[in-house]
């Protein structure tokens, strides 16, 4: 597996996990408002602009296995915004490389903390997130784009500590 910043090319993979991904985790997690709103073209657009490297402040990077992404993280500022790992690719080992890359960039920011938001309902991230050393510090009302409030929990990771990478 090799961790790479995102290309344009790249950008209907980072697509297509992303949708598939954020489906899995979020329906039923979410205002069924939210979930009617996230369409198809929203995450390719999204995806595109952010493999150009059109928004300034944001990074993507890719994890890539056997020449295809396999998974992406995109970070902002302090916030590490996407976590997602293409289906069969999870429990591969994938989650936890790209998440310590995710926090790298934050430090390569002059950043000493990073967050990240977890919708209430999704477990099993939230159990990988506390795996990797992140605390959860409670819930909070995440507003998605759109003017969507989400029910989260607010996750944040010391960067002046070492990474750990279990697999995910």
């Amino acid at each position: 597996m090799r961790i790479r910043p995102a290309e344009p090319a790249d950008a209907a993979a980072i697509a297509e996990i992303w949708r598939l991904g954020w489906l899995d985790a979020h329906l039923g997690n979410v205002p069924d408002a939210l979930a009617e709103a996230r369409i198809e073209a929203g995450f390719t657009d999204r995806a595109e602009r952010r493999a150009r490297g059109d928004d300034d402040d944001a990074r993507t990077l890719v994890a890539e296995v056997a020449g295809e992404v396999a998974g992406f993280v995109m970070v902002v500022g302090d916030e590490v915004e996407q976590v997602y790992v293409a289906a069969e690719h999870r429990g591969r080992g994938v989650a936890g490389p790209l998440l310590a890359a995710a926090e790298d960039a934050v430090r390569a920011e002059d950043h000493r903390q990073a967050w990240l938001a977890v919708v209430a309902g999704n477990t099993p991230a939230r159990r990988f997130y506390e795996r990797q050393g992140w605390t959860d510090t409670g819930p909070f009302d995440h507003h998605a784009p759109g003017g969507f409030v989400v029910p989260a929990h607010r996750y944040v990771r010391d960067l002046t500590q070492p990474a750990r990478q279990d697999a995910g």
